[in-house]
């Protein structure tokens, strides 16, 4: 659907006036010496096509004897050649067939490869297929042997069961109970059963109350002091960075417990076909016409409870209506302010179309998280045993992503149970890759971009009303076409201190008090992420933009490890051929402080179609890539370091600093012993 609009507004509509860029007088000249350069060479090349074919007519058709005795010599060469090549594979198979390395081909089984990959998928759907059907009909199979076998016995023992506790409640309490609602689970809920971890806490809980009720002893006391020193002595040498419990972990026990409950004791030896096993339908399908059987009984046995009520307990009937009355009350509850709809009128195709019209729905580039590229921070380890925390590296803000959005983008199992994240901020120079996250982000998981930078929505939806409509639409559609992806290009630009004078016009901090409140509007279960990418955050005010963007990564310029595989891979890809003569180690090295970015507009200017060409006989040297790479300025340490201090003044850089440090777990107990000093000199 994206696609067909975006054809659609291609053929309808050029670009907009504001994002035209208005050519400089030296870029035109360029251009057009460019393609005048381009003319002479094909008419160069033309003249020079027609001068050969000239010469080719004016020679003499009969060759002389010494022509003929070359050509005969260079056709013995390539036929000596031939016939020497092939002898002494025939030479080297014998001898290693002869030393045991290689099977003679008289004793060689036919390869299973010979089967074409095609055929061995179709052969394995139509078995799957096969083992479906079957599967399918065991179960209906099985279902309709349990209600037919033991259906009746089942029925008759939760019955008897039921009846049993009714007469035991009347013994201990004097009156019949009241039996359990459908929403509670029924009959289900007398007989529960409870886990050993439930058994546990109850224990517990027990436990507790009756060490609270006994008064407390010197003995008591003293021991206390003691486990809490230890803890204090174990909490100190386990200063540092800490792991938060994982929601994931009771997901692999049950499935490890399954595992072991079932399959590990299991003899598989007989089962070549992999075919189910009739036992497990039986014991998953008992509990499903348990259940069914049960609602059956449930009402049966409600019938039952008031006609013995109605026999024996007449005088206790006003009761039982007072609770009726009040449970039905009960689920009366305060309905919910329901937020209201701007465009209840419109289907989701419209408004994607006015989206797309706009320029605020986008298709994302054709790009994968593999492409961005960067090596493992190896110092990192012996930087930190000397006090100095490292920057990250490329591979760590790729690991990063993965982990905080493109999980939880793509799998609602992992969004639900992971921490919730709804802003992430990418921090760095210009040219280090934020753009190309965002579209690898969306790549991945399927993801809509909709950009909604501050010079994207210049002079879009005027007004607060129009400003009110475009988020509505916008917050709207990406939670109807989840997982969505809403980018924000330039985010300091929307919390300024204060504007510069040629950005006036554009109100770049028109989103600054809308979008935040829009953001609340994400739920728990919406796969909507925000991310804003940024290069000048010290221009914005950092308290709003920390409120906006719970989470802020860092992007570094690229160290020496990353360096060497960029610059290794991006040659390739530009059709580059990498041999002993290019040097990448010095290329590296001397290439500290330029981004990715930087390097791709070398690698450009240097690997040229003329240049790619003149590979075979002209390798290529690190001396080529170093004038271009001078032109060009660096990203400066000191740029590097204003942005290190102003991440250290962020709220994940002082926590950050603190848990390095181990600083904490200090502090804690440290406010409390000034709050218990407060309260005794209050006293």
């Amino acid at each position: 659907m994206l696609k067909d609009m975006l054809k659609m507004v291609e053929v309808t509509g050029g670009p907009e006036p504001h994002m035209r860029k208005d050519m400089s007088q030296e870029e035109a000249i360029k251009i057009i010496q460019m393609w005048e350069r381009a003319r002479q060479g094909r008419q160069r090349s033309k003249l020079n096509e027609e001068s050969r074919n000239m010469n080719k007519m004016y020679r003499t058709k009969d060759p002389g004897e010494a022509e003929i005795e070359l050509a005969a010599i260079c056709i013995q060469k390539v036929w000596k050649g031939y016939i020497q090549r092939k002898r002494a594979k025939i030479s080297r198979e014998e001898e290693m067939i002869f030393l045991g390395m290689a099977m003679d081909p008289k004793y060689q089984v036919p390869c299973t490869s010979e089967v074409t990959a095609q055929a061995t998928e179709a052969c394995t759907r139509i078995k799957r297929e096969e083992h479906d059907e079957d599967y399918l009909k065991s179960v209906e199979a099985v279902t309709n042997q349990l209600r037919d076998v033991e259906g009746h016995d089942i029925n008759k023992t939760m019955k008897e069961q039921i009846r049993q506790w009714f007469i035991e409640c009347r013994d201990a309490t004097g009156s019949f109970p009241d039996y359990p609602d459908e929403e509670d689970g029924g009959s289900a809920l007398i007989f529960a059963e409870k886990d050993p971890q439930q058994l546990r806490e109850e224990i517990a809980a027990k436990e507790e109350e009756d060490a609270n009720n006994k008064p407390k002893g010197k003995e008591e006391k003293k021991e206390k002091g003691k486990k809490d020193k230890g803890k204090d002595e174990e909490e100190g040498e386990e200063a540092g960075l800490k792991m938060l419990p994982s929601a994931f972990l009771s997901d692999l026990e049950v499935g490890n417990k399954t595992f072991t409950d079932f399959w590990q004791t299991r003899n598989e030896s007989q089962n070549f076909n992999q075919r189910h096993e009739v036992e497990l339908i039986k014991e998953e399908k008992r509990k499903a016409v348990e259940a069914e059987i049960r609602a059956q009984v449930d009402e049966q046995m409600r019938q039952e409870l008031a006609e013995w009520k109605l026999a024996v307990d007449k005088d206790k009937g006003g009761k039982t209506k007072g609770i009726a009355k009040k449970k039905k009350g009960s689920k009366s509850g305060k309905k919910k302010k329901k937020e209201k709809d701007l465009t209840s009128d419109r289907n989701l195709e419209s408004l994607c179309q006015e989206l797309v019209e706009h320029g605020l729905l986008k298709k994302a580039n054709d790009v994968s998280l593999q492409d961005y590229l960067g090596d493992y921070s190896y110092l990192g380890t012996t930087l930190r045993q000397n006090d100095i925390e490292p920057m990250p590296s490329l591979s760590d803000v790729r690991q990063v992503l993965s982990l905080y959005a493109i999980l939880p983008l793509g799998s609602q199992v992992v969004h639900e149970k992971a921490p919730l994240i709804k802003a992430i901020l990418l921090a760095g120079p210009a040219g280090v890759g934020k753009k190309m996250l965002v579209h690898a982000i969306c790549q991945e998981t399927g993801a809509n971009l909709f950009d909604l930078s501050p010079l994207n929505t210049v002079g879009k939806y005027p007004g607060k009303s129009g400003l009110a409509m475009m988020l509505h639409i916008v917050f709207k559609v990406a939670r109807l076409l989840q997982p969505s992806v809403i980018w924000i290009e330039d985010a300091e630009k929307m919390f300024y201190k204060k504007v510069p004078k040629e950005e006036k016009e554009l109100d770049p901090k028109r989103l600054k008090k809308d979008l935040p409140k829009s953001l609340k509007l994400i739920k728990g279960e919406d796969r909507v992420l925000i991310i804003g990418t940024t290069k000048d955050p010290l221009s914005a005010d950092i308290k709003s933009l920390c409120k906006m963007y719970s989470k802020i990564i860092l992007i570094p310029r690229p160290d020496y490890g990353s360096r060497y595989i960029l610059w290794k891979q991006l040659i390739k890809k530009q059709g580059g051929v990498v041999t002993r003569a290019l040097d990448l180690s010095s290329l590296a090295k001397i290439s500290d402080g330029y981004t990715p970015g930087h390097m791709i507009q070398v690698i450009r200017s240097v690997l040229t179609t003329h240049r790619i060409l003149q590979q075979a006989n002209r390798p290529l040297t690190a001396a080529e890539f170093v004038p271009p790479l001078a032109k060009i300025d660096p990203v400066f340490q000191e740029e590097e370091e204003a942005l290190k201090n102003w991440y250290a003044k962020t709220p994940l850089g002082k926590k950050r600093i603190k848990a390095a440090t181990g600083k904490e777990d200090e502090e804690a107990p440290a406010k409390a012993k000034g709050k218990d000093a407060k309260k005794k000199g209050k006293k």
